[in-house]
């Protein structure tokens, strides 16, 4: 099995260029950014998926993007907006399976394309959609 690159981050074997570093996550920059600042904020403990991570790190991994999202604002880098993206899996896009928030500053022009088919349901079948959804919950 391969050695996975963010645990050899995380355990300093491999260089990385760390933006913030707590007891649950450590945040660095994205080696192929979408834009200049992108940044990865990687829980320390080894998971794949967001299924696996408790509250506890969810929260961590949503206060440290929240924080960097602000120091990208503050930075002199560009960033008119940030976009928070977290692929779970490999048919979301997901490459590294150790879980990561990707936090991108955006701006107008800057080339990052994020597209779908975009499809309107009708309201019943919202309903029924929202029902398997709270029942899969309630499990």
């Amino acid at each position: 099995m391969r050695a996975c690159v963010f645990c050899e981050i995380i355990a300093g074997r491999k260089a990385a260029g760390v933006v913030h570093a707590d007891d649950s996550v450590v945040a660095i920059l994205d080696h192929k950014p979408a834009t200049v600042g992108h940044v990865l904020v990687i829980p320390r403990v080894h998971m794949t998926g967001l299924a696996e991570a408790d509250d506890a790190v969810g929260a961590a991994i949503w206060r440290a993007a929240r924080r960097v999202s602000g120091a990208l604002r503050a930075s002199g880098l560009r960033c008119d907006g940030v976009r928070l993206s977290l692929a779970d899996g490999e048919a979301a896009g997901q490459d590294v399976f150790h879980l990561h928030l990707h936090v991108v500053p955006r701006y107008p022009g800057d080339g990052v394309v994020v597209a779908a088919d975009w499809k309107k349901r009708s309201r019943d079948l919202l309903d029924e959609d929202a029902a398997l959804i709270r029942e899969a919950l309630a499990r």
